[in-house]
This record gives C-alpha cells, structure tokens and sequence, in this order.
C-alpha cells in the first residue's frame, strides 16, 4: 500500500527517477550539452576535463533527483491515476518521506559539486545556474507556491529548469558565457522542453482536475494545450534551428532539427482526436513517441560533437 516504507529495490529506484528507457538517454544529453557546444571556445587545449566531468555528474543529479522529488510530492494525484499508479506504488513502497529526503540530499550533493567547480578553475557561475535549477523545480513542486498548479508558469518552470539551465550549468563550467548562436540553441532546447511539458500533462486530466491542479490542460482544455504544445515546440525548432544554421551551416542544421521537426507533426497529428476527446495514453506517449524525441536529443548531440 502506498505509505508503507520497506526496502528500495533496484526498480522501485528507476521508477522514482523516471529511469525508463528511452529517458535517461535524454538526461545524458541534456546534461552534456553545455560542454558539448563550449569545445571550440576551450582552445586548442580542449575542454578541461575535471570541471567537465563535475559539471556533467552534477546536472545529472539535478535532472533526476526532481524528478523523484515530484514522484513522491505527486503520490496522492498517482494513485487514482489508471495509467501513473505504479509511480504512487514505487513511492509507497520506498516511502513518501524516505523518497522525499533521498531526492533532496541528491539535489544537495549536485549543487556542493557546482561549488567545488568555483574555487578550484575560477569558474563561478555554475552554482548560481544550480541553485536556480532547484529553486525552480522547488517551486514547481511545493506549496504555497506550487508552480505545477498555476498553468503554463509550472510548464515553463519545469521545462526550463530541467533542460535549459543544465545547459548553461555545464557551458559555464569550462567556458566564459556562450555566444549568441549557443544561446539560441539552449533557448530552443528550453522551448521545446517546456512545449513537451505541456504535452506530457495531456493524459493527466481526469487524476489533475479531482486534485485541483491546474496544469495547462486543465486550465485551458485539451484541444488548446495541445495547440499551446505545438506552438511552443514550433518556437523550439526555430530558435533551435537559428542557432544551429547560424553556427555550423545549413546541413548540420537541418540534421540537428530533423527529429523535432518529426515530432511536432505527430503532436500536430493528435488535434483531431483530442478534439473529439479522444486523449493520448501516457504508456504510448513513453513507449511509442519519446523515442523520436529522444533520436532528436542524439542528432544534436552528434552535431556538437562531429560539426
């Protein structure tokens, strides 16, 4: 039953943590970018390795550490959900509590890496960039404030802070600040981040409005979070699109926006159906869409690291 703590076995772990495939593919990327697209501002020395490889453990635990943050904060809307009661099972079993003060010592160690990153290369930014990552996803989660209840703020806040700033975090870790190109590229990250956001809420209907959480789909209906959703992934693909073209050419720009391009026709593709009310289901969403998402997250990758 959840509420009832016991032992935390290698699945209950992945659950909480959202660590089904294809995500964590996802958060390796989110959390590398930032050193990715700072390599050609390193110099011939190339990037330095060890605030690379601190800055990159450190988003990695500030991605997935909210994540099992909102897990547990979520369990009660989870758990009368038909399709997400097996994230209420997952933070029952390890307990509501445990759960809670697992993620936060894991939001705790990301940020003292950040820090460590200061004194030892000079390198200041990334604990400013880290502490905002988790004031965003606490407010997103927790009351009085609870972002997640306040329509498209929660979105932009949850989006932002789980793509955008690692982005930064990292960039900042071995360079000075990234140029207008970079910037537009995280920007677009960030924007499809949070269009997805708002995507991903869809399912969520029914279990949001018996628990008065006003997620964009509450707030504005289906048929218009949806159209909310493909106009934000829109914007995504073009800034993303605008700062690939403008700092590696057409070709590698149109490699790094394929996948996105992909997916937004398929959202796009779901207006009618959930127009007649006809919602998507969140297994097929993880199963059968997020991959092309994912493949997205690769193709840039390969662009950073190959352009």
């Amino acid at each position: 039953m959840p509420g009832l703590a016991g032992r935390m076995s290698a699945a209950d772990f992945a659950v909480l943590h959202r660590l089904q495939f294809p995500l964590p593919v996802n958060y390796v990327c989110y959390a590398s970018w930032g050193c990715l697209f700072a390599a050609p501002a390193a110099g011939p020395a190339g990037l330095p390795a060890g605030p690379a490889v601190l800055a990159v453990v450190a988003n990695l635990l500030l991605i997935v550490a909210p994540l099992a943050f909102n897990v547990a904060v979520d369990m009660p809307t989870d758990s009368h959900h038909r399709e997400k009661g097996y994230l209420a099972d997952a933070a029952g079993r390890v307990g509501r509590g445990r759960a809670l003060a697992w993620a936060n010592a894991e939001m705790a160690a990301g940020v003292a890496l950040t820090v460590v990153i200061g004194p030892a290369w000079g390198h200041w930014w990334p604990s400013a960039f880290a502490a905002a990552t988790v004031a965003a996803q606490l407010l997103y989660n927790v009351e009085p404030v609870r972002l997640k209840k306040r329509a498209l703020a929660g979105s932009v806040a949850f989006g932002v802070a789980s793509v955008g700033l690692p982005c930064l975090l990292a960039f900042t870790a071995v360079a000075a600040w990234p140029e207008p190109a970079v910037w537009l590229v995280f920007a677009g990250a960030a924007v499809l981040s949070v269009g997805r956001t708002v995507w991903w809420a869809l399912p969520d209907l029914a279990a949001d409005t018996a628990d008065g959480i006003g997620t964009p789909t509450v707030r504005y209906g289906p048929a218009r979070a949806l159209l909310l959703a493909c106009g934000l992934l829109l914007a995504g693909v073009v800034l993303l699109g605008w700062g690939l073209w403008w700092r590696y050419g057409l070709a590698w720009c149109l490699l790094g926006i394929a996948a996105h391009a992909v997916f937004l026709g398929m959202v796009w593709s779901r207006l009618p159906g959930v127009r007649r009310g006809e919602l998507p289901d969140a297994k097929g969403m993880l199963k059968r869409t997020m991959p092309v998402v994912t493949l997205g997250e690769v193709l840039i990758t390969v662009v950073a690291l190959a352009a």
